[in-house]
């Protein structure tokens, strides 16, 4: 997801260094081009010579560092030839110097000329974070532009509970990936998505659910947020962590969806239906638990209301309205037809029967519908695919 892009470390003194090993493989893996700069505080937890078997490429910590390019100036160029520069753990010192433009080693001085996003960590004591010049010193970096990256509640190395510990590493990636992945080209958009299963509840312990895992909702506003959208991702009951970069209205019945999705698309320019609502919920929901008794149980059903034909009768101007087809036979009629009579723009169809597709997986194999006509898409993982349900719904509003 890296490949070709530049990536900068700036690891400073404190105990959490030696984190950022696994930060800067992980990213390798990504096919980044990884490039660390350490302060000479943060060699005495953890070496250069770790940084450079991983990276593969030339750590850098005194300005006077001779690049192993003659023709740049590493303070210069590191900064200049970023793609996103992460530093973790930044020290009180750091955020200090960063905020007040001191540049006194190579760390600080190769900020300065940076053009890219900057993601500063403060991790520290969690009295050193509540100082009120640190603070101070944290507000300045975000009114200059810097993104700064929360830190995390817990037992920190100096023995106090609180505020102060480096996130996980999978975390200070995934701000990377955020940061950096992808062109912009959904900034200034508002994506809505829903996703998961709803749930419609029989009595006080039952309900009526469905197999969905969520995964192609939770990848299409993953997607959405790395082209840099602001998004809204509406769920059901799902075992995902939320995207970062995503706000999220938790839902469990197909009533709270509907109300859900409405409310937050009157203003939205993309809406993507990925949820797997349900199309029926009991008639009457039982005060007690619905006791076990001899013979069979008829429970009558009403018809919940449908989301995507609302949307798609309501449709602002210029608005996108896409919905999505899970069908066990005649994919391409049905899904056809569900384009036609909801008045929506483009229906991701996709079939239980064909392997690697539908619920649960992490791959999908999807048909994208539209009036220009059927474009079939190959097995991709979920994020992949939802990269592509975008690229075909930018293609169509040019």
């Amino acid at each position: 997801m890296l490949s070709g892009k530049n990536i900068v470390l700036g690891v400073s003194g404190g105990i959490a260094a030696y984190k950022m090993a696994n930060v800067a493989s992980m990213l390798v893996k990504l096919h980044a081009d990884v490039h660390v700069v350490m302060t000479r505080n943060a060699t005495h937890f953890i070496t250069a010579e770790t940084f450079e078997v991983l990276t593969k490429n030339k750590v850098y910590i005194d300005v006077f560092d001779e690049a192993d390019d003659k023709a740049h100036v590493p303070h210069i160029s590191l900064g200049t030839g970023a793609d996103c520069i992460l530093i973790a753990p930044a020290t009180a010192n750091v955020v200090g110097k960063i905020a007040n433009g001191i540049a006194d080693d190579m760390l600080t001085t190769m900020v300065l000329p940076a053009r890219c996003p900057i993601l500063i960590c403060p991790s520290m004591n969690v009295y050193m974070l509540e100082n009120a010049i640190v603070q101070d010193n944290i507000r300045k970096l975000k009114e200059f532009g810097y993104q700064i990256i929360e830190p995390a509640e817990g037992y920190l190395a100096c023995g106090y509970e609180g505020k102060g510990k480096l996130p996980k590493e999978e975390e200070l990636v995934e701000q990377i990936l955020l940061a950096a992945a992808c062109e912009k080209d959904l900034a200034g958009k508002k994506v809505v998505v829903s996703a998961g299963p709803t749930e419609e509840p029989l009595d006080p312990i039952r309900v009526i659910t469905n197999h969905s895992s969520g995964k192609m909702g939770y990848a299409i506003a993953k997607a959405a947020a790395y082209r840099g959208a602001s998004v809204t991702l509406v769920s059901g009951p799902t075992a995902l962590e939320t995207p970062l970069g995503v706000k999220l209205v938790s839902v469990h019945t197909a009533e709270e969806m509907f109300r859900g999705v409405t409310e937050n698309a009157e203003d939205a320019d993309i809406v993507i239906m990925s949820a797997a609502v349900a199309d029926y919920t009991p008639a009457t929901v039982a005060d007690q638990k619905i006791k076990k008794k001899e013979g069979d149980l008829s429970i009558p059903l009403k018809r919940t209301k449908d989301i995507l034909l609302t949307l798609g009768q309501n449709k602002k101007p210029g608005q996108f309205i896409c919905g999505f087809s899970m069908e066990t036979e005649n994919l391409l009629e049905n899904s056809a037809a569900k384009l036609e009579k909801k008045n929506a723009d483009m229906i991701c169809a996709n079939s239980l029967t064909q392997e690697g597709a539908g619920y649960q997986v992490d791959t999908n194999i999807l048909t994208l519908i539209t009036k220009e006509g059927n474009e079939q898409l190959p097995k991709l993982s979920k994020l992949e695919a939802a990269h592509k349900i975008f690229d075909k719904i930018l293609s169509l509003q040019d």
